[in-house]
């Protein structure tokens, strides 16, 4: 029951990058590689701050700010260096390691017997691992209710229009390139998000635990869009959520199995490959009927 509590409250955390990631992905249709470095950064600013001294909760705010300006530095090299949408996340990525390490002073920093936003008192008396769900439920909700009025807006409609049609959103008068900027910047400010509530909740920060993040992240996107079907965009968003905890339990599973903590970043990336083919597989060995053009389902 604990280790499957446990899987929940890791994939309500973890559905924050899922989340991120389907802003730029799915509706910005952006390819940003930034977020395996922008993990991390959270997480290091985050951290370090709490070291310092700082209030967990301004901490946070940190480490979002720092997501913020990473993907503003990959939306610059995009929009205006006219850098290829891939390698200006690589390039941010790879920048990004060598920033954390100046943060951090050092690969790893741990945060025993400092103060976090999941050992305050209210969580403290909640049960073993009911801190992460409290945790993931209450910024998770924010998070997409946020997303979900954000999106419902004029400027909201004016984002999803350039990822549909930079050019017919230029010929409407829309700034595509501002566009793209900002998409960037909340994306991976709420991978910043991520990180940090990552790392406070695992009770240290290092250099390395961005590495795969975009995986799992993929994950989360493509196990909610197969496994709830045809939705709409607020239901997207909330499918995210459901296949970042159905992710976790799969590796629950998995790992119950009796494979090694090791295998973890070759199962999740067998598991998403599964996934993105399942609707070849299932065309494939006839599971659905096509529809031929111009013929009603009833016909």
């Amino acid at each position: 029951m604990n280790l499957m509590v446990s899987a929940i409250g890791q994939g309500l955390l973890w559905a924050l990058l899922g989340l991120g990631l389907y802003l730029t992905f799915r509706i910005l249709d952006f390819c940003d590689m930034t977020v395996e470095g922008t993990f991390p950064l959270g997480a290091a600013t985050a951290v370090t701050a709490i070291s310092h001294g700082i209030n967990p909760l301004l901490a946070t705010l940190l480490a979002i700010g720092a997501g913020m300006l990473a993907g503003l530095v990959t939306g610059l090299l995009y929009t205006k260096g006219k850098i290829p949408s891939l390698l200006a996340g690589i390039l941010t990525m790879t920048a990004i390691y060598s920033v954390n390490l100046r943060i951090m002073g050092k690969s790893n920093i741990s945060l025993l017997g400092k103060p976090t936003l999941f050992n305050g008192r209210f969580m403290t008396s909640l049960p073993q691992y009911f801190d992460s769900v409290v945790m993931g439920i209450i910024v998770i909700a924010v998070i997409t209710i946020l997303m979900v009025l954000f999106l419902a807006t004029d400027y909201g409609q004016a984002f999803i229009a350039t990822g549909d049609n930079p050019t017919m959103a230029k010929s409407l008068g829309i700034h595509t390139d501002k566009m793209t900027i900002v998409g960037l910047m909340v994306s991976n400010g709420m991978v910043g998000l991520c990180g940090a509530l990552i790392a406070q909740n695992n009770g240290y920060a290092d250099i390395n635990m961005g590495i795969g993040t975009i995986v799992i992240a993929l994950a989360s996107i493509i196990i909610g869009e197969v496994a709830f079907g045809e939705l709409t965009l607020n239901q997207r968003l909330v499918a995210v959520t459901l296949g970042s905890i159905i992710y976790r339990i799969i590796l629950l599973v998995v790992l119950q199995l009796g494979f090694s903590a090791n295998d973890l970043n070759l199962i999740s990336s067998v598991v998403l490959a599964i996934c993105m083919m399942l609707p070849q597989l299932e065309q494939h060995l006839h599971l659905k009927k096509p529809i031929l053009k111009g013929v009603r389902p009833h016909e």
